[in-house]
């Protein structure tokens, strides 16, 4: 699971990079450097959870709600705010609102 973790915030911070390049590059006000930075710095908090699980440092459930709860809000976030920027509707209702609350839960 926590190999899983490890792909899932590289693809995180990859797509972090790319919203942020398209909202220098694109639409000003369209929040995808907002959605770019919640998906870079959740992709390096989860490096971070998932070496500190892997040396012992946090408790393995707790931590591993956390670190899939990162990965779920921080895509609910990003994709919603993605979606209308680049589709121009939401994902669903209250969906980045959703994600937000999921990350700070988390």
């Amino acid at each position: 699971m926590e190999s899983a973790l490890l792909i899932l915030a590289g693809l995180m911070g990859a797509a972090g990079v790319v919203l942020a390049a398209a909202s220098a590059h694109g639409t000003p006000g369209s929040g995808l450097d907002s959605a770019g930075y919640m998906l870079l710095f959740h992709a390096a908090a989860i490096l971070g959870g998932t070496a500190a699980l892997h040396q012992g440092m946090a408790s393995r459930t707790i931590g591993m709600v956390a670190l899939c709860g990162f990965v779920l809000g921080g895509a609910l976030f990003a994709g919603d705010v993605s979606a209308r920027a680049f589709l121009g509707h939401r994902l669903f209702p209250m969906a980045a609102p959703t994600g937000g609350m999921i990350l700070i839960a988390s």
